[in-house]
């Protein structure tokens, strides 16, 4: 029996799942991250993030220094949900077939035969996707754009759902390859880990050493069909105009700061829109509020903007330039609020 202050959890299984409210995603949701939360400690913010991720049907590019448990981060997301999981360590030599697949002759059957590559998987973990070359980053924007990919004039679905995971160290240069605006503009959004809290890090040890074993063995809540009628629940949130055009202006917004020589593309706008909507269902809710909005325009917006060239050598971010212009466009007014828990 379970408690009556923490909601049924969901249960793996495969095929159809059954129709869900949204604030039966909401517990569901929150079961989930509970569960990582014990493998992945003290990143909440990030957690939440990625599950925003997940419900809202993107790719998610994590931003951060090595060791600050990326790698752990996606494995965690996959084993809970009881997804297919797979992981490319991107490197300088790594061909574009070995993100794909490739066809090989088959001696008893004469024939070519494809053999598929680790892109077929529900989540997709691209370590260090800045390591490789332009090429075979290239190899992956077919699969994220379309859950397909073509090799040899063939055309190959993905499976669904299909999720891409990609982690880059920002401040490592040496032996790295910049992604380009095109491909960074695929991921719905980017996350930054950060170093953990003192007393956390602590809590992160402790737990180390009590469960005599490297990593938390997590439990899987989910699969696959649940992640599908998670995502038919987010498609039926509600978004009044009023929401839309401030969507628009803040992604107008971003077109016109003096500070930026790129602007968020529209991609950008319906990225913040379907993150919103997802962080309502997360929330319980069938309906977005601007606070969704304003809380995510930064990990939705700030990597498909570029600075001006003159402000690289200063110590200016696109994420300040989007926080000061969520703190300049006018928040619509309206009457819908989130619920205030009893």
């Amino acid at each position: 029996m379970t408690s009556p202050t923490q909601p049924e959890a969901p249960t793996a299984q495969s095929g159809t799942a059954r129709p869900r409210t949204a604030q039966q995603v909401g517990d569901e949701v929150s079961a989930v991250l509970r569960e990582i939360g014990r493998a992945v400690v003290g990143k909440k913010d990030a957690l939440d993030l990625v599950m925003l991720g997940v419900l809202a049907g993107g790719h998610v590019l994590v931003e951060d220094l090595p060791g600050l448990g990326k790698t752990l981060l996606a494995r965690s997301f996959a084993t809970t949900l009881g997804l297919d999981f797979r992981r490319i360590q991107f490197t300088p030599d790594l061909l574009p077939s070995d993100v794909t697949g490739a066809s090989l002759y088959d001696r008893r059957s004469g024939e070519m035969v494809f053999h598929p590559g680790p892109v077929f998987a529900h989540l997709l973990l691209a370590d260090e996707v800045n390591r490789t070359p332009p090429k075979t980053q290239a190899a992956l924007l077919e699969a994220m754009a379309e859950s397909q990919v073509t090799v040899d004039g063939a055309t190959r679905p993905l499976p669904d759902p299909f999720m891409v995971i990609a982690t880059a160290n920002p401040v490592e240069y040496e032996g790295t390859y910049s992604l380009p605006e095109a491909q960074l503009d695929r991921f719905q959004l980017r996350v930054r880990m950060g170093y953990l809290a003192s007393g956390e890090e602590l809590a992160m040890l402790r737990a180390r050493v009590d469960r005599a074993a490297p990593e938390a063995v997590l439990d899987t809540l989910a699969g696959p069909a649940d992640v599908a009628a998670w995502r038919a629940v987010v498609e039926r949130v509600e978004i009044d105009d009023d929401l839309l055009e401030y969507a628009v202006a803040l992604v107008a917004a971003t077109r016109e700061h003096p500070q930026l020589s790129i602007g968020a593309s529209p991609r950008g706008g319906l990225a913040l829109v379907q993150l919103a909507r997802a962080r309502a269902v997360s929330e319980g809710r069938d309906y977005v509020i601007p606070e969704d909005l304003k809380g995510l325009a930064v990990p939705a917006l700030a990597h498909r903007v570029s600075l001006r060239p003159e402000l690289w050598v200063r110590e200016v971010s696109t994420d300040d330039v989007l926080r000061e212009i969520v703190g300049q466009v006018g928040t619509p007014s309206t009457r819908r609020t989130a619920a205030v828990p009893s």
